[in-house]
């Protein structure tokens, strides 16, 4: 069991255990040691990129990594800020041992984390999760012994535009039928020095851009896909054919269609699905995505013809899931969706473009493709916890937990798990009314808050 790592990489509250400077250098040390053994070269010639978002502890955590990974004779190029994507593709193509990102993703800007890419551009197994964490943990890696073999540091200010041309080879110019209206908010995260461009040079009338001016605490503040309301409102006010919310290191996307309505990331997912079976590049007719997925979900695809995989929560599983059966399509609930033919981990502005394309394609607005999907009544509540022993060893919780599972047999689900980034619970219901379904996600959630909050 894991004590560093969770879902999605390390992540706390910066400055605080594990996310101070100390434990950051232990990990940059960690993981030079570990990938330099996996692939031994004369000292100085591993090489291994670090980027991060806008958050203010970044630059912070960002020289910990550095001086940890260059103490152990590996050299480190610093992208500076870019979305955590942009870290897993030029890491594949520049062939780079490895490739660190500092971000906490949705989280506020005083949290911070730390996830690791290996050189192919995928987020590392558990497996070797566990011997980073070992090594951290035990505080046992030396460092090098001559200080001629130290590793030195370089700078690659081409790292954005290098991106941004990843970007628009993945669009479609022949799917260019009419000219979208659409609205941007980069969360005053990574996305603000990427995305805006992007979507200026694919040539779609990009009315206003939102949440782009970064200051290090402003970050998710009330924005992103985490909080699309002011994107909401803006796409009434101005008309706009589409509106785009993506996460504090762009990761993640979730879209508004025409009349303001969101479309959660099982939508674009499905929505994506179509698009593709119609083109004929949906491989082996799977689609991944998670046990969060609603339940509408899985019946959208059966209607197509198309066989859902259910994975555990968090992109690196899908992606496993997904390497495992053969597809080239999945993604998560929360916006991660993956693209297999173009990348190797979640993407929220190449998510944006392959749903435009698909908008080209039925030549449809957006509320009309989110039929393709009945959202089955869902109720998710996140309750603050100060521990998380196992759900089954509480047995008040675990009969809540079973009482709704009897009443919701064969018409919903109940699903409840600890976040694996943040100190909360999630209790997640679906049933065939949204009064049903909100009173037993309710009852839950208080007994939890009662025992464990």
């Amino acid at each position: 069991m894991t004590k560093l790592f969770g879902t999605d990489g390390v992540r706390g509250v910066a400055n605080e255990y594990p996310m101070t400077p100390e434990m950051v250098l232990r990990i940059g040390k960690a993981v030079a040691h570990l990938l330099a053994q996996q692939d031994p070269k004369e000292p100085g010639e591993t090489e291994i990129l670090i980027g991060k978002d806008t958050r203010i502890s970044g630059d912070m955590l960002e020289h910990a990594l550095v001086a940890g990974i260059t103490a152990m004779g590996c050299n480190v190029c610093l992208t500076g800020v870019l979305p955590t994507p942009g870290i897993a593709h030029l890491v594949s193509k520049r062939r780079a041992r490895a490739g660190i990102v500092v971000s906490a993703s949705h989280n506020p800007y005083y949290d911070n984390g730390i996830k690791v890419f290996d050189r192919d551009g995928f987020k590392l197994s558990r497996a070797i999760e566990e011997e980073i964490e070992s090594l951290v943990l035990s505080d046992t890696v030396t460092t090098a012994s001559d200080i001629r073999n130290v590793g030195i540091v370089r700078r690659l200010p081409e790292a954005v535009e290098e991106y941004r041309r990843f970007l628009l080879h993945a669009w479609n110019p022949e799917l260019s039928r009419r000219k979208l209206k659409i609205l941007l908010d980069c969360s005053n995260g990574a996305a603000s020095l990427v995305a805006p461009s992007v979507f200026h040079q694919l040539g779609v009338d990009l009315v206003e851009t939102l949440y782009a001016t970064p200051d290090g605490r402003n970050i998710n503040a009330d924005c992103g896909s985490e909080h699309p309301e002011e994107l909401i409102r803006r796409v009434k006010e101005t008309g706009a054919d589409l509106g785009l919310a993506f996460d504090g290191d762009a990761d993640r996307l979730i879209a508004v269609d025409e009349n303001g309505d969101p479309a959660s990331g099982d939508q674009i997912l499905a929505i994506c699905a179509q698009a593709m079976r119609q083109q004929g590049m949906m491989k082996n007719d799977i689609v991944v995505s998670t046990v969060m997925s609603n339940m509408g979900f899985k019946v959208a695809l059966n209607k197509m013809g198309l066989r859902h995989i259910a994975a555990q929560v968090g992109d690196r599983f899908v992606m496993e899931a997904m390497k495992q059966h053969g597809a080239v399509l999945g993604g998560e609930d929360s916006g991660h969706l993956i693209f297999m033919t173009h990348h190797t981990t979640g993407d929220g502005i190449l998510a944006a473009i392959k749903l435009i394309e698909a908008m080209q394609l039925a030549d449809k607005p957006l509320s009309f493709l989110k039929e393709v999907m009945d959202v089955f009544p869902q109720e998710l509540v996140n309750v603050e916890v100060k521990c998380k022993p196992a759900l089954e060893s509480m047995p008040d919780i675990a009969t809540a937990i079973a009482a709704a599972e009897k009443d919701l047999a064969g018409k919903g689900r109940v699903l409840v798990r600890y976040s694996g980034t943040q100190p909360i619970c999630r209790v997640m219901v679906e049933g065939p009314t949204v009064a049903e379904t909100k009173a037993h996600c309710q009852r839950i959630a208080a007994v939890i808050q009662e025992h464990l909050g």
